[in-house]
């Protein structure tokens, strides 16, 4: 699936976020500058926040309230696992919200067993690419066009 630019990066988001459920983890990876921020703005507003959602680059987590609580994770300025395992990232997993990870292939083994994983592609200055995987749960199948 694409998207020509930022509006629809962030309508796409929106509409698998209107898609989750509680407990759900979103694994997002893609380049620097990709849209997984512009993505995930998208993703926290279909899934019913209202606040205004920004990167967490600098405090890692941010959580903000909803119709489900909704968790805003950036990995971008840890390099090492056991940076990663210092916030206890797994605690989040419990909490019945959704979890949505940018740079997540910096977590390797720490995902869940049940993630929707997103790898997002620039394909040119304003297209995306957006590649899906479901691993462990069926959730979006059939759902995103």
């Amino acid at each position: 699936m694409s998207t020509k630019g930022p509006d629809e990066t962030h309508s796409l988001g929106k509409l698998v976020g209107s898609l989750l459920v509680p407990g759900d983890v979103v694994a997002i990876t893609g380049e620097l500058g990709a849209g997984k921020t512009t993505f995930i703005k998208g993703l926290a507003e279909g899934t019913g926040v209202s606040d205004f959602v920004s990167s967490p680059s600098f405090v890692i987590i941010n959580e903000y309230s909803g119709k489900i609580p909704f968790f805003h994770v950036d990995l971008y300025r840890l390099n090492d696992l056991s940076e990663i395992e210092d916030i206890a990232i797994e605690e989040y997993f419990e909490r019945k919200g959704i979890v949505a990870i940018e740079w997540a292939e910096k977590l390797k083994s720490l995902l869940p067993g049940k993630h929707i994983k997103i790898d997002i592609e620039a394909t040119n200055e304003s297209e995306r690419k957006f590649i899906f995987t479901e691993i462990g749960i069926k959730r979006l199948k059939g759902k995103l066009g």
